[in-house]
């Protein structure tokens, strides 16, 4: 008899499909479900230090379509992957998949078709990715986290739950009313994945040094590579700029009362937790992101007035201006923290409850 508790949460192998699928896990833990995460060796590197969870690695591959021998390969690592998972759902059994997006969930959902388990997958950017939208067929509920999501033909709308975000309930649940800032100084928070990282340490110490000669007073919290480190520090010191470097993080919450701008990539979990928590940001999309969707999840922001846009190819000629205007007047920022306040994720995790319990209650 199929265990009416357990929940496999599959996930792909990048931090936005990771950290939404490890914050589902914490909750219906919490729910006292029984839980299992599923990725790739890419999406383990994020999990390695995670503790208290059962983690699986199951092999994957994207559909690689330019090269007739990289197609072969790509589509027997497909089927074998899928071969893999259904043997691991028969000995498993849960009730329920949750598939987080990225080509890593596809097996597993694919798999629970076959043997008739119930399948919900979620998509949190403003377009459905390539492995959820091969999937919508599959899927007994489709969770988005604004009903603008783009991509979903018509036939399955019905499937289709708006939820949320699925973030940290930290910062879901912290306070909105932070006073507006009259401090002079303007504290920057840059935050980023590895290429991000990199790039930003690459290209925004010169503009800092820019601003800070034409009488911009910084303090910089700006997550790099470790190798990064010792660079960034003398560059800051050499330049009398206040800073504090950090690496990977997953406590980016205790950053958050300290600043009152943030320049981030625009990965959708990302604006999300930077709106819930009311800091005001400029998304630089990361320009290879797949069907172009950081700069959709930008634009949507933009158009909200949660925050600004500036593309990566614009950065040394619009962000300067932009700091200066920010440190000559800081309204503008508090104007859209005015905004932020209006929104909240609030509800994401009541939605997800309501939705598995009627899922569970369905017959089959």
């Amino acid at each position: 008899m199929i265990d009416k508790t357990k929940i496999l949460i599959a996930v792909g192998g990048t931090g936005g499909h990771v950290f939404p699928g490890y914050n589902l896990s914490k909750h219906l833990a919490e729910q006292k479900y029984s839980l299992e995460l599923v990725t790739d060796i890419r999406g383990f590197k994020y999990l390695n230090n995670v503790k208290g969870l059962d983690i699986s690695i199951l092999p994957s591959s994207p559909i690689i379509t330019n090269n007739i021998l990289k197609f072969v390969y790509s589509f027997v690592i497909i089927f074998y992957s899928i071969l893999r998972a259904i043997l691991f759902l028969i000995f498993k059994r849960p009730s329920v998949i949750f598939g987080m997006g990225g080509y890593a969930s596809f097996p597993l959902c694919i798999a629970a078709r076959i043997l008739k388990i119930k399948c919900i997958i979620y998509e949190n950017n403003l377009i459905i990715g390539k492995a959820n939208k091969y999937l919508l067929p599959f899927a007994d509920k489709i969770l988005v986290s604004v009903r603008d999501v783009k991509g979903i033909p018509l036939k399955y709308q019905k499937k289709v739950f708006p939820i949320g975000n699925i973030i940290k309930k930290e910062i879901i649940n912290i306070s909105k009313n932070k006073k507006s800032s009259t401090d002079k100084k303007i504290n920057i928070l840059i935050l980023g994945g590895s290429q991000a990282a990199k790039i930003f340490a690459e290209i925004l110490p010169k503009i800092f040094q820019d601003c800070s000669l034409q009488g911009v007073s910084f303090k910089i919290f700006q997550q790099c590579l470790p190798t990064q480190n010792a660079q960034l520090k003398s560059f800051y010191d050499s330049i009398n700029i206040e800073f504090e470097i950090f690496n990977f993080s997953n406590n980016l919450i205790n950053y958050f009362s300290k600043v009152d701008l943030a320049i981030t990539r625009s990965g959708s979990s990302m604006l999300a937790e930077l709106t819930n928590a009311s800091i005001p940001f400029i998304s630089v999309p990361l320009p290879s992101s797949a069907e172009n969707h950081q700069l959709k999840n930008a634009i949507y922001y933009k158009e909200k007035n949660f925050g600004f846009l500036i593309e990566e190819k614009e950065l040394k000629d619009k962000l300067p201006d932009l700091i200066k205007n920010f440190y000559k007047n800081k309204s503008f920022l508090n104007k859209i923290k005015q905004c932020q306040s209006q929104f909240s994720d609030k509800n994401v995790y009541n939605n997800i409850n309501q939705i598995l319990k009627d899922l569970l209650n369905e017959k089959n």
